[in-house]
């Protein structure tokens, strides 16, 4: 609403160009939410005006959070945001000999791919907290300490939407599309024919994204393969570890001990969203304490059932 009434593009070529219009608001009152000169609470409510900046600021450090924490755009080939609670993704599961490109003779048919609506509707999950304090306990609070606080629920939130996307990607989204359990080629323990394995079966889709729960991970990271001189020079130099095939290696304890998730990230899942984080604030006069519910509402739907496979170690 302020960009639509205070457009940034007016500002280019000025002090304030690179700045949004909800950040020209805080500039404007004098609000500085971070750094060593951060102001306290109190400061967003000296004006009725400068008040109404409160929730944007708190779903703003909010979100600021779960991104330090999420892992979701390594996992998602989409994001699709709808206005209500109800939606139906679409799917397309063709057979084997579907997946191949045939000669067309002239004249005949060219062979179909059928594209139809799931049969269920995406679940939606809503997420959230209530903030309660006093007004003395925010009154006189740097705003950048208050920030690390949000910033916590934002990362509770991130990796409560992990978990239901490894339920998704393991269980299905309930409309029979659980993923294919791919057992281990060496007997229980991980080795790295396990890895190859899960390369192989998940043809003709790639192999880029593999997740791991934390003793699975210590396993993969223990492998001789991953544990050569190059590997070892490149992680000290960069912080970036050898991942299995050039695939991204993620942890995730949320993630069933005894099993390794591989998935084509590129269209394996669909994230659905209403609304994105939302801030309902308001203040109990009569006990005067400050209140603010902070909410985030997803769900997540396959798209190709075949593009991820689980290795059960």
């Amino acid at each position: 609403m302020l960009e639509g009434l205070d457009p940034s593009e007016n500002y280019a070529g000025t002090a304030l160009e690179g700045l949004d219009a909800f950040s020209r608001q805080l500039k404007r009152f004098d609000i500085k939410v971070s750094g060593k000169g951060s102001d306290c609470v109190e400061k967003f409510f000296q004006t009725s005006n400068s008040s109404a900046l409160f929730p944007e600021y708190v779903s703003r450090a909010v979100k600021q959070g779960m991104e330090r924490a999420d892992i979701l755009p390594n996992l998602v080939a989409t994001v699709t945001d709808i206005d209500g609670m109800d939606y139906r993704s679409i799917v397309s599961a063709p057979s084997e000999d579907e997946k191949t490109l045939k000669v067309v003779n002239e004249g005949a048919y060219i062979p179909q791919t059928a594209v139809k609506t799931r049969e269920n509707l995406v679940k939606l999950r809503k997420r959230g907290r209530m903030l309660v304090a006093s007004y003395e306990a925010l009154r006189f609070q740097r705003l950048d300490l208050f920030t690390v606080t949000l910033n916590q629920i934002g990362a509770y939130i991130a990796r409560a939407q992990l978990k239901d996307t490894i339920d998704v990607l393991v269980n299905g989204d309930g409309n029979d599309n659980p993923a294919e359990v791919i057992g281990s080629a060496t007997g229980g323990e991980l080795e790295y024919a396990d890895i190859l394995k899960l390369w192989a079966e998940l043809s003709p889709y790639e192999l880029n994204t593999i997740l791991a729960p934390t003793e699975e991970m210590q396993k993969l990271l223990s492998l001789s393969q991953m544990q050569d001189s190059n590997a070892g020079l490149s992680f000290q130099s960069t912080g970036k570890m050898i991942t299995p095939l050039g695939a991204s290696l993620l942890h995730a304890p949320e993630l069933e001990s005894g099993s390794i998730i591989g998935l084509d990230r590129s269209c394996a899942l669909e994230m659905v969203q209403a609304g994105g984080v939302m801030t309902d604030y308001d203040k109990l006069i009569d006990r005067q304490l400050e209140r603010a519910a902070i909410t985030c509402t997803a769900g997540f739907s396959k798209i190709f059932t075949d593009a991820s496979r689980v290795i059960s170690c």
